[in-house]
């Protein structure tokens, strides 16, 4: 992730206007509904939370963590945080390092919006996947943390945990390409890139065969997790409004995308001297994945990452399309879409290596 993404996604700050909520109303609740709750409570808006706006709620002897959905009118289905809740509470009955929810509220009269109540964990997080601030000697280890813990995601037995019906089985591959091929198409603001015409007419004539259902994260990044202070081990893993159920080898593809990601996007290794950072190389990576999940390789794996960039292109180019129609308006959102063609070439490079 880039420096600015860093300073605009890290951090809290006053509540901001037109996202402020009745605080007595909720400390009222939490009396009622959270054990070992004690006020006064003072609010503040963390900077990231983009989908769904995350507050820290402040008291003399711990700190919470409140996930709402957005006030207003919003999309059918979208911002779930009855599911957010659903697979943090599953999670942590298999032992996931996840934080502990502590209660959610469907009571949309209470706050304006449905909410969940989770520990506050404290730890670091990684913004620059080079791991910078991290030494030389340490730096695999990390790795192997992150490499260890999505490898346990895809292992979980998920009906065991009560996720049975967290989303669809099947046909992964097929769904998830109409989905972005349609929203791509439908985007005429944002204009075609003859790199994704060609993407989404050969990606749903190559899926690979005997696909497998998982649990899946769906935006698995160094970022995307709370490491120990002091050690290569992971608190918790946040962020799960992309999870569902689908396949493990796009998901944990997504993750390993880093080692070609352009770091100046999101969270990326390419250009990096991996063996003067003291950092796995790609193929290494992958074969430790298979061997924690029972998989001698992975077959056609360039068709996953063909896949991942089309995806993540196709979710940019939406924002290419909010930014020429001015409902987002934000530097960050002008450098995603400045970023769109990038991902798209990456994506017909993928392809080509399948082919």
């Amino acid at each position: 992730m880039s420096a600015s993404d860093h300073s605009s996604n890290s951090g809290s700050t006053p509540v901001r206007e037109g996202f402020a909520f009745n605080e007595a109303a909720l400390a009222n609740w939490m009396k009622a509904n959270v054990e070992g709750f004690e006020g006064p409570l003072r609010v503040e808006q963390f900077k990231g939370g983009q989908s769904n706006p995350t507050y820290k709620l402040i008291t003399s002897g711990r700190s919470y963590v409140l996930r709402r959905k957005p006030p207003g009118k919003l999309v059918k289905g979208a911002h779930s945080v009855e599911r957010e809740a659903t697979v943090l509470i599953g999670l942590g009955k298999a032992g996931y390092p996840v934080a502990h929810v502590y209660g959610l509220c469907t009571d949309e009269t209470l706050i304006g919006s449905n909410f969940y109540i989770m520990e506050m964990i404290e730890g670091r997080i990684i913004w620059d996947a080079t791991f910078p601030d991290v030494a030389k000697s340490e730096r695999r280890a990390y790795f192997d943390a992150m490499n260890a813990t999505i490898a346990q995601l895809h292992t979980l037995d998920y009906q065991a945990l009560g996720l049975g019906d967290y989303g669809r089985t099947g046909n992964y591959f097929e769904r998830q390409i109409a989905r972005w091929t349609k929203q791509y198409l439908d985007d005429g603001d944002a204009g075609r890139d003859a790199n994704m015409d060609r993407l989404f007419e050969w990606l749903p004539e190559n899926i690979p065969e005997g696909n497998t259902t998982t649990l899946i994260h769906g935006d698995f990044r160094c970022d995307n997790v709370i490491f120990h202070p002091t050690e290569p081990r992971i608190l918790a893993v946040l962020d799960w409004e992309l999870s569902t159920l689908g396949d493990p080898l796009s998901d944990f593809a997504y993750h390993a995308m880093m080692y070609r990601m352009p770091p100046n996007i999101v969270a990326g290794l390419s250009g990096a001297d991996l063996h003067e950072l003291g950092i796995p190389t790609e193929e290494d990576y992958i074969a430790d994945y298979c061997r924690r999940t029972g998989r001698s390789a992975i077959a056609n794996y360039d068709f996953y990452i063909a896949f991942n960039f089309f995806r993540l292109a196709a979710i940019f180019h939406g924002i290419k399309g909010r930014v020429i129609k001015g409902s987002a308006a934000s530097a960050h959102a002008r450098d995603r879409a400045a970023s769109f063609p990038t991902l798209a070439e990456l994506a017909r490079r993928a392809m080509e290596a399948c082919q």
